[in-house]
């Protein structure tokens, strides 16, 4: 480990000699890369850096301990003891800090939010949901933009689809891929029996047109008039877009916004996105069968949560974590929850380099 390390070091003085370097500038994606690439090494850098003193002062109180003086050797036990400590504290750190990234993790994300089972009761909690996650994006600084719903005339929605875009979006909220189970009163339910129902997400990184090229040979694309809940016409012209790709008949559609260019644009990220994301599964199937990660697949057809509103209760079934604080949770502080599975997960990953 210390080997990578000092290599990372060189890197990392490195870069800043680069990014010094007035001649860059001329090349801005060049120096965007640069940027990224320190800024991705400095955590690793500030904790090896931390370590490296660590060190020295425990080279430093082994010394002093061997003094005449019983005043100097007492200070220098209490170094050697805080300086160890130290050491193991940022070794850990820096095993997680060495974990192989996710290659998405940088990137924004779009959510996709469908109702399951339970009908109509599905369908509002899918609204609570997209509210849940819109109230973290804020908490988090991030910015959201609503791409298409499917909205019912009880104040649901069937579907809706949005972007995420932030530091640090895709690395959090792909924990969230999977069925979300609610069990809750209807405000329908006139003898105030407890009812099940269920919600899939989808959480996929966003890819630019670099990173995956479409040819639009293979693409479809209809126009139709926008409608809202209850089949009723937003506007009369034919604005909202629908994109069949035809090789695998995947359909995508936006109506967000009354300009056709606009939907197009949404509508396209959103294709993107999940055609990214299952040439993505078929890579990973074959790993993903000799080995499970400890916080589940994301896969959308595995239950994952479970929100109990009459006791206020949240569970998240791939760590075992039960928190009574639903209330708090629906209003966006999934924190708790998210460092739990982020926490499992290294867990998981550090347990399987030492297999």
């Amino acid at each position: 480990m210390l080997e990578q390390l000092e290599a990372l070091a060189d890197r990392f003085d490195e870069l800043e000699s680069l990014l010094a370097s007035p001649e860059l500038y001329s090349d801005p994606a060049r120096a965007a890369a640069l940027l990224r690439e320190q800024k991705e090494l400095a955590p690793i850098i500030e904790a090896y850096r931390a370590y490296a003193e660590a060190v020295r002062t425990q080279a430093d109180a082994i010394e002093l301990a061997e003094d005449s003086d019983p005043e100097v050797r007492a200070m220098a036990q209490e170094e050697l003891t805080a300086a160890r400590a130290d050491m193991e504290r940022l070794e850990g750190e820096l095993r997680i800090l060495l974990l192989p990234k996710d290659e998405n993790d940088s990137k924004n994300v779009i959510v996709e939010i469908r109702g399951g089972a339970g009908g109509e009761e599905a369908a509002l909690f899918a609204h609570s949901l997209q509210r849940m996650y819109t109230m973290y994006a804020e908490k988090r600084g991030w910015s959201v933009e609503l791409i298409s719903i499917n909205e019912t005339e009880l104040g649901g929605c069937k579907e809706v689809v949005f972007s995420v875009a932030g530091e640090g979006a895709f690395s959090r909220l792909k924990f969230e891929s999977g069925v979300h189970r609610v069990q809750r009163v209807p405000e329908t339910e006139s003898q105030g029996r407890v009812h099940t129902s269920t919600v899939t997400v989808a959480v996929l990184p966003e890819v630019d047109d670099v990173e995956l090229e479409i040819n639009p040979s293979d693409l479809k694309i209809d126009t139709f008039r926008a409608s809202g809940a209850g089949g009723q016409h937003i506007n009369k012209t034919e604005s909202a877009i629908r994109i069949t790709y035809l090789p695998t008949g995947l359909v995508v559609e936006c109506q967000d916004e009354r300009s056709q260019y606009k939907n197009k644009d949404k509508a396209m990220r959103v294709l993107r996105s999940r055609l990214y994301e299952e040439a993505q599964r078929k890579q990973t199937d074959a790993v993903a069968a000799e080995r499970k990660s400890q916080v589940g697949t994301g896969d959308r057809s595995e239950r994952i949560r479970t929100y109990n509103f009459p006791e206020n209760r949240i569970s998240d079934h791939r760590i075992k974590l039960t928190l009574y604080k639903l209330d708090r949770f629906m209003d966006g502080e999934l924190d708790e929850v998210l460092d739990a599975l982020i926490t499992a997960d290294q867990t998981e990953k550090l347990a399987n380099q030492n297999v």
